[in-house]
């Protein structure tokens, strides 16, 4: 799948669903719960379970990342699995301190 800024997921194993803000620098498959994430209108395969070891969830309005491969998603609708690009965990982005007001 052509991941590019602005390519909407959801997930095949739960209710999350995603945006990818920037794209990853090398090829891979984006997952949730365990499984590639599927385009919007994309059938979702039979016999497909949340991974025992993917259920860390995901928040609606967070953005998470893999400094490995560049990668960088915003959250859209909050679900029960966890979001990897292969099989390297995808982590929750830091808000960044604002400047001080003077």
């Amino acid at each position: 799948m052509d991941l590019r800024p602005g390519t909407r997921l959801v997930s095949a194993v739960c209710e999350t669903g995603i945006i990818v803000v920037r794209p990853p620098t090398r090829d891979g498959e984006i997952r949730c719960g365990g499984v590639r994430m599927l385009a919007p209108n994309e059938a979702v395969p039979t016999g497909v379970a949340l991974a025992d070891d993917a259920r860390n969830g995901t928040l609606i309005g967070k953005r998470y990342v893999c400094n490995d491969a560049g990668l960088e998603v915003l959250c859209t609708k909050t679900g029960g699995g966890s979001l990897s690009f292969d099989e390297i965990p995808l982590v929750e982005q830091s808000a960044k301190p604002l400047p001080p007001s003077d």
